[in-house]
């Protein structure tokens, strides 16, 4: 038991902070990562589903929507990510490492935490960007539509979206599409394809990654301009009526869908050592990209459910439908245009954060060696780089946008619990270390950031909590065959 809990000194973690990457990040750079990772499908894709609410073809509630209220949700969040990113913000200063909380956890609570916050970004990165990916697809198409070009439906639906829409048109794939073997064929061929153009930018390395993101962020901030601009001059008060339609349970469980926008703010940390002067540049880039995505998220919100019924924001692409419903169809195709770049931009940091967990994991022989090695020419890590990438466009081939949400909303919510819990644990411990940054009130805003992040998992549905502890369960059985065994730690006490 000693052994599994055992933790990895500082100073290792410190020691291989940088090996064989480059060290090429400012804070503006950062800052960019923050808004390109949060400014994304949360915003514009999840936010109709956490307004309208979900219901299944047979009828049953998955979730009860915000409506209006939607922009309490988005306030909720902005007090919960904030606790958190606080207590990331002091442990990137500490540690910057590439493995981002997994690292932090390694120093804090010990090898089997670890190893289970490892496994469980996994949901926030790599699972996580199969909803994006889809995401990306539905304003693609809706882009390309608006010149009179278009796919058939089945080669840009899912089988699993298929199966779980609501809308008879999408459920009705299921019969009319070509089969094969019987079997209906369903494949969302836009997202592999951008999935895997994505994976080929960040093979060739960060820097022409990251200018390539700051451009994309750029366009979406100036599209979100527009669709707030132009939407304030449409806005008809009787939308906000009734405010709160489904009351704090609404609100509580519109929170827990739209969390998903808020998800990209860590995975700034994974960039550690990529970055120059990590001491002061991380804890600027964290909170500084969060405040500026919080702020932004309020207002649209406040336009969005004010320009249509909130019930009419339910769709694949809910800020485009929202200009085309009230009468602004050339403005939502400009929406669908910015939207494609931001969600390439989501695509672009979360598939960056996903391979330098693995790295992470790779050092401490938690996962094979082939994981952690770099690319001679191009100072990135290749192989798990191209391993995430066929994964992801695989998943995003087939699955649901819907169900990928929830799996990875309460997968990072747990793994913001956990870091909020080890701030407290490392000032016990190790309350001599040189902290660049410290968290003001450090016992108030660790546990209630932990707490908040549990009262906001306890809002999704009972289904996410199944497939949570599946996917935990399979990450324990991987550890013992081979994590526990291949560990450097452990080998070493």
């Amino acid at each position: 038991m000693n052994q599994l809990f055992q933790r990895k000194p500082i100073s290792e973690l410190l020691a291989e902070s940088g090996q064989g990457l480059k060290r090429v990040l400012g804070a503006g750079d950062l800052v960019m990562l923050a808004i390109g990772a949060v400014i994304g499908a949360g915003i514009f894709s999840s936010i109709g589903t956490a307004a309208a609410g979900e219901v299944l073809p047979s009828g049953e509630v998955v979730r009860y929507g915000a409506g209006p209220a939607l922009i309490l949700s988005f306030v909720l969040l902005g007090v919960v990510c904030g606790l958190a990113a606080l207590c990331y913000a002091e442990l990137a200063s500490m540690i910057p490492q590439a493995g981002s909380a997994y690292a932090y956890s390694y120093a804090t609570l010990g090898e089997l935490i670890a190893w289970i916050i490892g496994w469980d970004l996994i949901l926030e990165y790599a699972v996580g960007n199969i909803a994006v990916a889809i995401a990306w697809s539905g304003y693609f198409n809706s882009l390309i539509s608006a010149f009179g070009v278009g796919l058939p439906d089945w080669l840009t639906h899912g089988y699993r979206t298929a199966l779980l829409s609501s809308d008879p048109a999408v459920h009705a794939l299921l019969e009319t599409a070509p089969r094969i073997a019987g079997i209906p064929i369903l494949l969302n061929i836009p997202a592999a394809v951008i999935v895997l153009l994505i994976t080929w930018l960040l093979y060739i390395g960060v820097k022409e990654s990251a200018r390539a993101n700051n451009i994309m962020v750029v366009v979406k901030l100036l599209v979100l301009g527009l669709f707030v601009g132009l939407g304030a001059m449409h806005i008809d008060p009787a939308n906000y009526t009734p405010f709160a339609p489904n009351g704090w349970k609404g609100i509580h469980q519109g929170a827990a869908i739209v969390f998903f926008a808020y998800i990209g703010f860590d995975a700034i940390s994974t960039a550690a050592e990529e970055t120059r002067n990590p001491q002061r540049n991380m804890p600027l880039g964290i909170l500084t990209g969060l405040a500026i995505c919080t702020l932004i998220y309020v207002i649209v919100g406040i336009v969005a459910t004010g320009l249509v019924p909130y019930q009419q924001l339910k769709a694949a692409d809910p800020l485009a439908r929202a200009l085309e419903v009230a009468g602004l169809p050339i403005a939502s195709w400009f929406v669908a245009f910015g939207a494609v770049v931001s969600l390439s931009a989501v695509l672009l940091v979360f598939q960056y954060g996903q391979p330098r967990i693995f790295l992470a994991m790779a050092r401490d022989g938690l996962l094979p060696s082939w994981a952690a090695k770099i690319h001679p020419k191009y100072r990135t890590p290749h192989i798990t780089t191209v391993i995430t990438g066929i994964v992801v466009a695989a998943g995003s081939l087939v699955m649901d946008e819907n169900e990928i949400y929830d799996l990875t909303n309460i997968g990072t919510l747990f793994a913001f619990a956990i870091v909020c819990i080890g701030v407290l644990v490392l000032r016990h411990t190790e309350p001599e270390r040189p902290r660049p940054f410290r968290v003001p009130f450090v016992w108030g805003v660790s546990l209630a950031g932990a707490a908040a992040c549990l009262y906001t998992m306890k809002g999704l549905p009972t289904h996410a909590w199944e497939r949570f502890g599946i996917w935990l369960a399979a990450g324990l059985v991987l550890y013992f065959v081979y994590g526990y065994r291949h560990s450097r730690l452990r080998k070493q006490g």
